[in-house]
């Protein structure tokens, strides 16, 4: 299985987690010829033994998602999901979607150095997240050696990305992170004959167009899809993307350990002013987080976000998200970003 001989447009749509890209996004943006994803990310959030057996609930959830898309996209696009490998649970995500028949499994937030050896046995595609060549460069290096395996196809994301960035602090601070078409450039050369899809700023036709110029096989969108009916974010969510402008925009710290970008909220400025928010019980979902120190627990924040609570919500977007004032439909958002291949 080739990663094209499924999609009708090489189109990727990003994962977003906690619970924004699932099953019925997912499976929308498949129907319509391309790639959705599903993030893994504490994905069992809404079953009822959740914080009880989380493990447990997150597969499966995982499971009843995947599903879902495959309903949905009926047959159409491909199905992958996103998995961060800061989680503890990376593998058995990794493994559950696997067992459920996805397509291809997304890595980012980290170098995915043994996922070849994850997926063993299994017909699915895996592709690494990198933001620099270096990075492209050391992981192909280290899959080849260890497994004898190259990536199906890499995804390129850029500075101007929502969620978790692979960039030091200070690049974001002084400005002097590369530009993704740069980044773009670097990493097809130190991945010749692989696909290289980028992502983190592309937002509209001209956006692909000039990706696609570039070299690129095609793009990941993700913040676009969020004001879209068949996201699945709740309209809390969607309302408080809607309202953002720019300036309300910013990069910030994670108690993952990477920098990441999503609107200024009040939890943000606390945080930002020294004040701590301590998790009211630790769910283990980030193997950097240390409950005792964490400045506010990450996926309480994501999950607040998930119901719309502006006060104690983390609102992931890229830095575009100022640009979204309306809602729309997948159909229509597919159909714009598909005109350069039209």
């Amino acid at each position: 299985m080739k990663i094209l001989d499924k999609l009708r447009v090489p189109i990727i749509q990003g994962g977003m987690g906690v619970g924004i890209s699932m099953g019925n996004l997912a499976g929308h943006v498949a129907y319509e010829g391309g790639m959705g994803v599903i993030s893994t990310a504490d994905i069992g959030f809404r079953e009822v033994d959740f914080h009880q057996n989380t493990e447990e609930a997150n597969k499966r959830a995982l499971r009843a998602e995947i599903k879902k898309a495959r309903e949905i996209s009926r047959g159409r696009g491909m199905i992958a999901i996103n998995a961060m490998v800061v989680t503890n649970n990376f593998k058995e995500m990794v493994k559950t979607a696997c067992e459920a028949g996805i397509d291809a499994i997304i890595s980012g937030a980290g170098l995915p150095l043994d996922l070849p050896e994850i997926v063993k046995g299994f017909n699915v595609l895996i592709a690494p997240i990198v933001s620099s060549g270096k990075a492209a460069a050391t992981l192909l290096k280290k899959w080849q050696l260890n497994y004898q395996r190259k990536a199906d196809f890499i995804v390129v994301e850029g500075h101007e990305a929502g969620g978790h960035l692979g960039f030091k602090p200070e690049e974001l601070k002084e400005g002097t992170a590369k530009p993704l078409l740069e980044i773009l450039k670097d990493v097809m050369e130190k991945a010749p004959g692989i696909p290289v899809f980028c992502g983190g700023s592309i937002f509209d036709a001209g956006d692909v167009k000039e990706a696609l110029e570039a070299g690129a096989t095609g793009v990941q969108v993700a913040t676009r899809f969020i004001a879209t009916e068949e996201c699945d974010a709740t309209q809390g969510f969607k309302d408080v993307i809607l309202a953002a402008k720019d300036e309300n925009i910013q990069v910030f710290k994670s108690p993952v350990g990477m920098p990441g970008r999503g609107v200024r909220t009040p939890l943000i400025e606390k945080v930002a002013a020294g004040e701590r928010v301590p998790p009211v019980k630790c769910l283990n979902c980030i193997r950097t987080c240390n409950p005792k120190d964490t400045p506010y627990c990450i996926t309480e924040a994501l999950i607040s976000a998930y119901y719309g609570d502006v006060e104690k919500g983390l609102f992931f977007c890229g830095g575009n998200g100022g640009k979204i004032n309306e809602m729309t439909t997948v159909k229509k958002v597919m159909a714009e970003l598909s005109a350069p291949w039209e």
